[in-house]
């Protein structure tokens, strides 16, 4: 099966009604130029940061506005839209930064909360804690999406190889990695990442990306990509705000695990 993903790439403001407007403008453009799953980045509507630390807006899942928002576009375009991330409200006070996958009738299909939490000591007594504000998930999620599955991560999770193999091992032929990776950070390491988890997957890979500068500061790097099983990357949205398509053929996937079958050759080992 051949058909068109899109990523969004905008960059989020403390106004979640203002970033909600750009988001259905960027949609329907990528809705426009065929795209039947179409992927907003991390925080993709109502965003602040202090201190480097994100601080999302963020309520109860069935008020948070941009779900109803964004599912009456899946509707209008019998999409599949990722929302890549929105801040609900956790039991515990904290946040989760939460993907939800719309399907086209605009029900939710799959939720996943961000596992891995950046909490990094930066010397010189300072300090970067995610997990202060944000509640961190424990399950890892597959969603039904057009064609196939696809595995969901958000940001982070992005250095953690082993998440990306177990979909792969599962049956996931894309993997969603929406992100608002830093600047510096993205500049270094962004496109390796995203490359070589496609790479040793033989697996697509969708990853939109905040850009710009956010409220409060923090500079996102942009640079959404859509790359395919062998690593090529087919659509790369640079430095502003923008969409970008790709065509995915599903039996890609399949051509390029059999070239490469290394999920066939995983064997257990032990550290000597």
């Amino acid at each position: 099966m051949i058909f068109k993903a899109a990523c969004v790439q905008n960059s989020a403001t403390s106004d979640v009604h203002h970033d909600i407007g750009v988001l259905t403008r960027l949609i329907d453009e990528a809705a426009s130029r065929g795209a039947k799953i179409i992927a907003t980045p991390e925080y993709c509507a109502g965003l602040d940061t202090k201190e480097g630390l994100l601080y999302p807006f963020a309520t109860a899942e069935e008020d948070h506005p941009v779900i109803p928002a964004l599912s009456k576009l899946a509707v209008k375009h019998g999409a599949w839209i990722l929302i890549g991330s929105i801040g609900v409200k956790a039991p515990d006070g904290r946040i989760l930064n939460r993907s939800v996958m719309l399907n086209p009738k605009g029900e939710i299909a799959a939720r996943y909360d961000k596992i891995h939490m950046f909490d990094v000591d930066l010397g010189n007594g300072k300090s970067y804690r995610e997990s202060a504000t944000i509640a961190p998930g424990s399950e890892a999620v597959q969603s039904p999406c057009f064609a196939g599955t696809i595995g969901l991560s958000v940001c982070y999770d992005l250095r953690f190889a082993d998440l990306y193999r177990t979909y792969a091992q599962a049956g996931s032929s894309m993997l969603a990695i929406p992100a608002a990776f830093t600047r510096v950070t993205g500049q270094a390491h962004w496109h390796v990442l995203i490359r070589a988890r496609a790479i040793e997957n033989g697996a697509y890979v969708i990853a939109p990306c905040q850009y710009g500068t956010l409220a409060g500061g923090s500079e996102c790097y942009g640079h959404s990509l859509i790359v395919d099983p062998w690593g090529r990357v087919l659509a790369d949205g640079g430095e502003s705000e923008g969409v970008i398509v790709a065509e995915i053929d599903t039996a890609l996937v399949e051509l390029t695990r059999g070239r490469i079958p290394s999920l066939r050759h995983d064997r257990p080992f032990a550290l000597a």
